[in-house]
């Protein structure tokens, strides 16, 4: 199945597996998890490139994705490459862009990417492209919308993106055009929060979820208005990833619990009508926080 759109931590549908990567589990680490085509998280895979923190990560080239940005000793521009059989590259040799953690990301367009907002010694709106071929290209001159960090993305519509939340804690969302264009702010729905997660599912649709704590979602329609929280399951959470896995489904995992302690590796499966299943009964990998996933192959 051609992909619909590029998925990412915020990853929409379409592609048939995914990886969660990166993060914290109180030191900062840069292992892989694997998804399956049916939604199982495999063990550990050892990390290549630099141990960071608050990534962002979405598909590129219909099949692939890329890591990139987060912090460690500091703000960081590093990105990382994901093949279409899921093996992640070594920090590519040139970085672009502002350095920042905190970004969030999306596809657009069937075959591109975009990196926005997150902070710096600030919070920022930059937004950097990311071509069909995986580069990075330098900031946007324009910026658009409300500058915040800790935000999630994912696509919907088949070939549009959309950025919403974040941290100072609001319900605002920006549209991404299929040229990569981001729109003005959208007064937002659902509960102001930071540091959640989103992904696509049923091919043309997206999700957010978690974030502050919670375990609340809200889903995005076909044509990008998000609708009001829907009761959660599940454990909720701060700062946990999202990926779409079987080409219409998506899968939330990882975080910290409320409060920011535990880490944990809990999973939750996004089915193709956009319902949200309770905790995976078995959870795999490492326990950690801050991390990103997107889907490829």
């Amino acid at each position: 199945m051609f992909p619909i759109i590029p998925a990412n931590s915020a990853t929409a549908s379409g592609n048939d597996e995914g990886i969660f990567g990166y993060g914290t589990s109180g030191s900062d680490v840069s292992m892989t998890n694997l998804v399956s085509n049916a939604g199982v998280v495999a063990t550990d895979v050892a990390g290549v490139g630099t141990a960071r923190r608050y990534v962002a990560a979405c598909g590129y080239g219909g099949d692939k994705g890329i890591f990139g940005y987060g912090t460690a000793a500091s703000h960081s521009a590093v990105t990382n490459l994901v093949s279409n059989a899921g093996v992640v590259a070594s920090d590519q040799a040139a970085t672009t862009g502002t350095a920042r953690q905190g970004p969030a990301a999306c596809g657009y367009g069937d075959d591109k990417g975009i990196f926005g907002y997150g902070r710096t010694a600030s919070v920022v709106s930059i937004t950097n492209l990311v071509s069909n071929a995986g580069v990075v290209a330098s900031d946007q001159a324009a910026t658009t919308g409300t500058a915040r960090g800790w935000l999630a993305a994912c696509g919907y519509g088949g070939d549009k993106g959309i950025f919403g939340y974040g941290y100072t804690a609001t319900t605002i969302t920006n549209l991404v055009s299929n040229a990569g264009v981001v729109a003005t702010d959208v007064a937002g729905v659902g509960t102001a929060r930071a540091h959640l997660a989103a992904c696509g599912y049923g091919g043309d649709k997206g999700i957010f979820g978690y974030g502050g704590g919670f375990s609340m979602t809200n889903l995005v329609s076909n044509t990008g208005v998000v609708v009001t929280d829907v009761a959660g399951v599940g454990t909720g959470r701060w700062a946990p990833a999202a990926c779409g896995y079987g080409g219409d489904k998506g899968i939330f995992g990882f975080g910290t619990e409320p409060g920011w302690s535990p880490f944990t590796a809990v999973t939750n499966l996004v089915s193709n009508a956009g319902v949200v299943a309770s905790d995976q009964a078995a959870t795999t990998g490492t326990a950690r926080s801050g991390l990103a996933a997107c889907s490829f192959n």
